[in-house]
């Protein structure tokens, strides 16, 4: 199969969906690789380590028009959706529940969408969501700290505090990966930090986890409410694979919180758990709304690529060498979880959980595409 790996054109996204050790097995597998000019110096791989892997250095008109399967991190942009067709599958993060423009044009260019979000293992994780997960977890405790600073709109507090100085708190919803990784960042920190979810198996799983100044709470609207006045930086990390996330935290109860806290939706991509989330760029990565400074950038990764590249590969490459090698149909017969991964193709939406987002766009069933 020859597999191309383009140059990301998202604004300020410098990952690219492959390194040159992964370019070098799927040239021992005995596939082509074709990898865009550049693609990889934003996270410091230079064109000669792709060559010397094996593979080709192409533009990208060459690249789309050759490659059958293109592996990419961020969703297609309009000028590369412009440039598949039916006999493309693209291999990479979608979120189209939260996009219908992306979801419209990859229907209309007929393209085989298999997205890393909602493929799972057999124990039902998402591992190709995982890794991503616990960078943007890690940088939403960053994010909220930097921008809790005066010059930055922020409140001036410290997260940590100092001797003799209360340290500020931050109040985490949702317990997966993202809220895991943020609490034990926060806990680091030396902030107090409660960490709120709907699974009280999973909080008591937390609570002989993390360090004792992590909290855990059942959540609901009521206990969310009464914790925003006190709280300093809250960070959004619920997901319902493949859907919208649901708005958690309203207009009206952000007026509750003291003027300059900050909140950090991670669950941009799918939509944003607060009412007022919107998203934003690394270029422009916050405003204010009701004095709370909002943090919304949806592809948080792409700020540490040298890191977050190496992450993705580590978990994407030995399914890419799967689908390369056994085609579209062979990879998503290997079992329901692989079959999840493909939300599009031939024009209709085949993931359950997508459609149900685009009750008006044509949906069938994977098996039935």
């Amino acid at each position: 199969m020859i597999v191309g790996v383009p140059r990301e054109i998202k604004l300020h996204e410098s990952r690219v969906a492959l390194t040159p050790a992964g370019a070098h097995s799927l040239v021992a597998d005995g596939h082509e690789v074709l990898v865009e000019t550049c693609a990889g110096l934003g996270s410091g791989f230079a064109d000669e380590s792709y060559l010397r892997a094996g593979a080709s250095i192409v533009g990208a008109d060459q690249l789309f028009a050759r490659a059958g399967l293109v592996v990419k991190v961020k969703e297609p942009q309009p000028e590369e959706i412009a440039r598949l067709t039916s006999s493309h599958v693209v291999f990479g993060y979608f979120h189209l529940a939260a996009d219908r423009s992306l979801t419209e044009g990859c229907l209309k260019s007929g393209v085989a969408a298999l997205a890393y979000e909602t493929l799972r293992a057999p124990d039902g994780s998402l591992p190709l969501l995982t890794p991503m997960s616990a960078i943007a977890g890690r940088l939403s405790v960053q994010a909220g700290a930097r921008f809790l600073e005066k010059p930055q709109g922020g409140s001036g507090v410290l997260l940590g505090g100092v001797p003799g100085v209360l340290p500020g708190k931050v109040l985490v919803l949702g317990a997966g990966v993202v809220g895991t990784h943020a609490a034990q960042m926060a806990a680091g920190l030396g902030a107090d930090v409660l960490v709120a979810d709907i699974n009280p198996a999973r909080l008591r799983q937390l609570g002989y986890e993390l360090p004792a100044n992590v909290r855990t709470l059942v959540s609901d609207p009521w206990a969310i409410e009464e914790q925003l006045p006190t709280t300093d930086l809250v960070v959004g990390a619920v997901l319902v694979p493949g859907r919208r996330a649901p708005h958690l935290v309203t207009r009206a109860q952000l007026q509750l919180m003291k003027p300059g806290s900050v909140i950090v939706d991670v669950c941009i991509d799918q939509g944003g758990c607060f009412e007022t989330s919107r998203p934003t760029s690394h270029a422009e990565p916050t405003y204010i709304e009701e004095g709370i400074v909002h943090y919304m950038v949806t592809n948080m990764p792409g700020a540490v690529p040298a890191t977050s590249t190496r992450a993705l590969t580590n978990a994407t490459l030995p399914y890419v060498r799967a689908l390369a090698r056994l085609g579209l149909d062979g990879f998503l017969a290997q079992g329901p979880g692989y079959a999840e991964a493909l939300n599009a193709r031939a024009g209709v939406l085949t993931n359950r959980d997508v459609a149900l987002g685009f009750s008006d766009l044509p949906f069938q069933a994977t098996n039935a595409v």
